[in-house]
């Protein structure tokens, strides 16, 4: 594998004519300069050089090689300079949709440190568990939970790992007991989600991550549209509720929730943040999606 280094101290050596210079210039000792031209020497097949005791000089393939060498470096350097570049002008305005519970509990306080830290950065943000449709919608950026069928976006994961638990507060367990198995599911008030009209009333589980899911139908006397709503539910003590360990994160800590039966999988619930076309993908959203990759890395 050609190393960046190599190239560098071949470049010029090539330059000054010496390999002492170069060593000089570039502040290694003349082994480590020699060792480098050799090592590029070896990974190429070709003789670089044609030295003497008292002189070095390229060889034709040196010379043909020294352009590519010179043009490689350049792009490099380029490449380096317009991240600096776009580190210190991250600006415009991102338009955001993002789901409600995750949006208003966490991601609204991660915006706002991130514009702290990157002040012409501007959001118009949409909070709703409905889908948008990116092609209709004014909308930049997509957050969202779960595989991704559409193939024509754009996924920059933000948390792959991330799964739906099963919780219950505490005064919810001390008066209707903790599960022993999925199966007693059938006799607590599930609180249930429910998008584009449809209830979510089979939560599936997992023995392990390669395991078939068994689902289970439950029952409840409340279901909302709005995931915040249930998770408020789940904390008011009125039932068990199914979500995401994002969106849950605080209230764990905080002991207002509990998860049930922890030794079970819950379903895989991603969270991407999506994009419709490559060109969407600016150095500001690249360095939005590292900042709030790293904030769901801390949950």
């Amino acid at each position: 594998m050609l190393r960046l280094d190599d190239l560098t101290v071949f470049v010029r050596t090539a330059d000054r004519g010496s390999l002492s210079a170069a060593a000089r210039d570039l502040e290694i000792s003349p082994a480590l300069a020699s060792a480098g031209v050799k090592r590029l020497e070896r990974e190429l097949g070709l003789r670089l050089f044609a030295r003497t005791t008292r002189s070095l000089r390229l060889t034709e393939e040196g010379e043909h090689y020294l352009r590519h060498a010179r043009e490689a470096l350049r792009l490099l350097k380029d490449g380096h300079d317009a991240l600096i570049q776009g580190q210190e002008s991250l600006g415009g305005t991102l338009k955001i949709s993002m789901p409600s519970d995750l949006g208003r509990n966490m991601l609204v306080g991660w915006l706002d440190e991130f514009q702290s830290q990157y002040p012409k950065v501007s959001f118009q943000l949409s909070i709703s568990d409905r889908v948008s449709d990116m092609y209709r919608q004014p909308v930049d950026i997509a957050i969202r939970y779960g595989r991704q069928d559409d193939s024509s976006l754009i996924a920059l994961p933000l948390a792959p790992d991330n799964r739906r638990v099963l919780v219950a507060s505490p005064d919810y367990i001390k008066q209707h007991g903790r599960l022993t198995e999925l199966k007693d599911l059938t006799r607590h008030n599930c609180l249930r989600f429910m998008l584009e009209d449809v209830i979510h009333d089979r939560w599936s589980f997992y023995s392990d991550a390669a395991g078939e899911p068994v689902a289970i139908h439950v029952n409840g006397n409340r279901s909302a549209d709005d995931a915040d709503v249930v998770r408020r539910w789940a904390v008011a003590g009125l039932g068990v509720a199914y979500k995401s360990r994002l969106d849950l994160r605080d209230d764990i800590r905080s002991g207002r929730l509990h998860i049930l039966m922890p030794d079970v999988l819950g379903e895989p619930t991603p969270l991407n943040m999506l994009c419709m076309h490559r060109s969407q993908i600016t150095p500001t959203v690249l360095q939005l999606r590292d900042f709030l990759r790293a904030q769901c890395e801390k949950a």
